[in-house]
């Protein structure tokens, strides 16, 4: 089973609707006993980095959500639930994340209209494709939905592979990191190539079992 985590933030219809199009068994929650127990988890979102972290805490799920990582089970963050897994991010200031992935959130550079909001190409070098298998007969330069005005600027990305998208900087438009997996764009709202993204991280779910361990 997948648990969409439902923090007050993101287009869970859309997501539920989409993973329901690949075939894959979801519920929508913020129970946290839910959460633990979920096979997969996917953390959409959208809208202020501090409020998001606030409402997880709120709820009691930043604990579950950093041990079900911390296991090795398979995470899917979209958007803003990608951003908040870095250490922190500089909007309105100055936020912390879940600190699982070493780096800053930062707003593109004075000049670039933000937000970044539309389709955007991202690119993935031929080398980093057998680690990327959620992208799987996506081919390169594919193009995917955007809509944000900060960018993950890692700092380590050794462990991590990544394909990059361009908009006045290079950034990691989908980086993965064993079962974990972050896009800054929405695949739920990205057609074809966003279906199959979901596709290939429901097939790795239920390579594992969609079980807990």
């Amino acid at each position: 089973m997948i648990a969409i985590v439902d923090y007050g933030r993101g287009n869970l219809g859309s997501v539920r609707k989409a993973l329901a199009r690949v075939g894959e068994e979801v519920v929508v929650t913020e129970d946290p006993r839910l959460v633990e127990r979920a096979g997969a988890l996917v953390v959409p979102g959208d809208g202020a980095f501090a409020d998001a972290m606030q409402s997880l805490e709120r709820l009691g799920l930043l604990e579950p959500i950093r041990a079900h990582i911390g296991a090795g089970r398979p995470y899917l963050g979209i958007c803003l639930g990608y951003q908040l897994l870095f250490t922190e991010s500089e909007e309105f200031g100055h936020a912390k994340g879940l600190d699982i992935l070493p780096g800053a959130v930062r707003r593109f550079p004075a000049g670039l209209k933000v937000p970044h909001m539309g389709w955007n190409r991202v690119r993935l070098d031929d080398r980093e494709r057998g680690r990327l298998p959620v992208l799987d007969g996506v081919p390169n330069d594919a193009y995917f939905y955007f809509v944000h005005s900060y960018y993950p600027n890692p700092v380590d990305l050794r462990d991590c592979a990544v394909a990059t998208c361009e908009y006045g900087v290079t950034f990691p438009a989908v980086l993965a990191r064993g079962a974990l997996v972050g896009t800054q764009f929405h695949p739920e709202k990205s057609q074809r190539w966003g279906l199959r993204l979901l596709e290939n991280f429901a097939v790795t779910v239920r390579g594992r079992g969609g079980r807990r361990g």
